[in-house]
């Protein structure tokens, strides 16, 4: 083994002289600059999209306590470099003269937030600015909806407890408010060292502690991994994928459009390196054949040239990779004007990821044809006609189908969509192939006939058949993936976009009371606004799944532990919302003689283990109700409509207490309705999501961007690898 590693890297120079290897070299240094270059834009793009998300949690990293964060969590975190900072929230009653109001109170240090910024008015309904600043001690600022609700304006006076709190500024939006929509009253935030003297918070409060976090992405990681150990089972810890579903699939949906750009890239490379590897082989027959005849055997020949293969694939892959490093910084530094703050640094990650590419890429596609010279006869030295052996069939599908799809599953990172792309892929290079060994059978008879270049061409087209309808597929693979591109993209990227449409809601009308629906209906008439529907919900907590009680601590999942803790908002329904797909099973129809069913959100029964034919049972006003799971839904969360977990039919539910909501698009000079709907109906909360909706939308804008480009630059890859 010694001797053939000696002997492979000293004639590899001899090689690369005479220029046997340029063109797998070649192929595979374009190939893995391709790859590389769009994993370190990728990386980039990712990284940067999911720190500005983490605007709609207020922090990178949030833990969520019912008691006050011990100060060693501080002391640990400003230890790694990291910003810190608290919240309180809790409900309570404010008062202004004789009116009394609800609120939801939230207390803040004076770095809060850590990620994005408080927005504010000086006037009611005025103009929207960007502040850095909290309030002061012995100042408040009231949201909208409860200074209508208490009759006051900015300037009065309010009482919170045993303090007196002067409204300095109307408060528009917070960064971190997008949590959980219906648990919010209208809000009035304070000085967290206003808090104490309150007097509000006693050990049987109903209080929120948050503790915010946020700096480098390693220094955050680093202390999630060292927080998440000591938590108590009633503390959690959020990051943006923990927080809205809403904007947990515009990023999870972003990825995936990123990464089907790099597929291109794979496909491609597989192809030409394929292809490369062919020629090579046919080229070494003779070199292999002398080998023999003065002495090296069979094994050290094969030795050689696999190592020799190995040589090329560590060195391409490095300048492969180097090339893919300084392509996609130009690439970042035309694109960094669309990202705030600009792009994060690459990563290391995606250089080891490009070099793994071109190994198992050269392995995968170039070592069959190799394999092959280790075959060859000493006899052909003097018989040329003694051809290269025939390589195993099975061999070569085997080795290209496992290096395909491995790529494939590592690029996708959804296994249902690399067993897609990987069957498509295989079912149209088959074809291709059967297509151009038939158009060749077609041309031999054409071998006699027209110009001497014409006769010559075909003559040799038809020689080597084999080799020409691999060639000839390979070609049409790559024409087919760039058109694919050209095509397709365009469609991915406008029906993701047409999920939020221009006039997706951007309200929300909660705690609306059943007979005060009819009512809503005939103001959004008198005002011109399109009636939305409106929709039943019940609080339930799920106590139960086949008679086995569920507790938070059964799972592992912090999601899941979430969900179990909490209450759900239920619903009925005769027949499923237009934006939620039936997955599995069956629903029911409009009055089923078994009302005793369920219509599960997909997610939420993957996470907690639910299967259709399983009974759950929720405790709803102190009464359990238990009915079985008769369907799963799709639920499109980025849509902003009302949608819920967990739906029955209306004979099961309706004579719960339930209140009703509604999701409906207001148009920009629609404030007036909101004054009238808050003084015609007190009791109903209307929330305002549109800086939400905002922080969604440009998100998907921005990967919608670094999709095109993605595309466009893996669209040039395959083309310069094809020519």
């Amino acid at each position: 083994m010694t001797g053939a590693l000696r002997y492979s890297w000293v004639t590899l120079a001899r090689e690369w002289r005479a220029g046997e290897l340029r063109v797998l070299a070649a192929a595979l240094l374009i190939a893995v600059a391709a790859v590389s270059s769009v994993s370190f834009f990728t990386d980039r793009v990712q990284r940067a999209m999911a720190l500005q998300a983490t605007e709609l949690l207020g922090a990178d990293l949030v833990v969520v306590s019912p008691q006050a964060p011990p100060d060693e969590w501080a002391d640990e975190a400003r230890r790694r470099g990291l910003d810190v900072a608290r919240t309180v929230t809790f409900p309570s009653v404010a008062l202004a003269g004789d009116v009394a109001q609800l609120a939801e109170v939230k207390a803040v240090s004076a770095a809060y937030p850590l990620r994005g910024r408080l927005r504010v008015t000086e006037r009611l309904f005025g103009d929207e600015m960007e502040t850095d600043a909290v309030p002061a001690r012995g100042e408040a600022w009231a949201d909208p909806r409860l200074l209508q609700q208490l009759a006051i304006d900015l300037g009065s006076s309010l009482e919170l407890g045993a303090v007196t709190f002067h409204v300095g500024r109307v408060l528009t939006y917070e960064p971190d408010r997008g949590g959980d929509l219906f648990s919010i009253a209208p809000r009035l935030m304070l000085n967290l060292e206003d808090l104490a003297a309150t007097e509000l918070i006693t050990p049987a409060s109903r209080v929120r502690h948050h503790f915010l976090v946020a700096g480098g992405e390693a220094q955050v990681n680093g202390f999630r991994r060292w927080i998440e150990p000591r938590l108590a089972p009633n503390q959690s810890v959020q990051d943006i994928r923990d927080g809205r579903p809403e904007l947990r699939v515009a990023l999870e949906r972003a990825e995936q459009f990123l990464g089907l750009a790099a597929l291109v890239a794979v496909l491609l490379a597989g192809a030409a390196i394929a292809v490369a590897a062919r020629h090579y082989s046919e080229r070494q027959a003779d070199v292999s054949a002398v080998m023999r005849c003065l002495g090296a055997g069979q094994p050290f020949v094969l030795q050689v040239y696999l190592l020799r293969l190995l040589w090329i694939g560590l060195l391409a892959s490095l300048g492969g990779a180097a090339i893919g490093y300084v392509a996609q910084g130009v690439l970042a530094l035309l694109l960094a004007q669309w990202f705030e703050g600009g792009l994060p640094a690459a990563g290391i990650t995606p250089l080891f990821a490009g070099l793994a590419v071109g190994v198992v890429t050269v392995l995968g596609f170039a070592l069959p044809p190799i394999l092959r010279l280790g075959q060859v006869p000493p006899l052909r030295v003097l018989r040329r006609d003694l051809g290269l052996p025939p390589p195993a069939t099975w061999l070569v599908f085997l080795l290209a189908l496992v290096a395909l799809g491995g790529l494939l599953l590592w690029q996708a990172g959804d296994a249902r969509l690399a067993v897609r792309v990987l069957g498509g892929g295989l079912a149209t290079g088959v074809a291709l192939w059967l297509t151009a060994w038939a158009l060749i059978r077609l041309l031999r008879p054409l071998r006699t006939r027209g110009g001497v270049a014409v006769r010559f061409g075909l003559a040799n087209l038809s020689r080597r058949g084999g080799m020409s309808a691999v060639q000839l597929s390979a070609f049409g693979l790559g024409i087919m993936a760039l058109l694919l591109l050209a095509l397709v993209r365009i469609d991915l990227l406008e029906a993701w976009e047409s999920n939020l449409p221009p006039d997706a809601p951007n309200h929300f009308m909660i705690n609306l009371q059943p007979d005060q629906v009819d009512g809503m209906r005939a103001l959004f008439d008198e005002s011109g606004i399109e009636q939305p529907a409106f929709y039943p919900m019940v609080r339930g907590r799920l106590v139960a799944i086949n008679d086995r009680r569920v507790e938070p601590g059964d799972y592992e999942d912090g999601r899941a532990q979430r969900l179990v803790a909490r209450e759900f908002n239920l619903s009925f329904a005769d027949r499923p919302q237009p934006d939620n797909i039936v997955k599995a099973g069956r629903f029911w129809e409009p009055s089923p003689a078994d009302p005793a069913q369920f219509s599960v959100e997909e997610g939420l029964a993957q996470t907690l283990g639910i299967a259709i034919g399983d009974r759950l049972r929720f405790s709803i006003a102190g009464q359990d109700v238990e009915a079985r799971v008769s369907s799963l839904r799709v639920v499109e969360w980025d849509s902003f409509n009302v949608n819920f977990f967990v739906v029955s039919p209306p004979a099961l539910l309706e004579g719960y207490p339930a209140t009703w909501i509604s999701a409906f698009h207001l148009p920009a000079a629609g404030d007036r309705f909101l004054v009238e709907a808050v003084r015609r109906f007190p009791s109903v909360t209307v929330l305002d999501v549109r800086a939400i909706l905002g922080q969604v939308r440009a998100i998907m804008d921005r990967a919608v961007l670094a999709v095109e480009y993605v595309f466009g630059f893996t669209l040039l890859a395959g083309l310069v690898v094809l020519h």
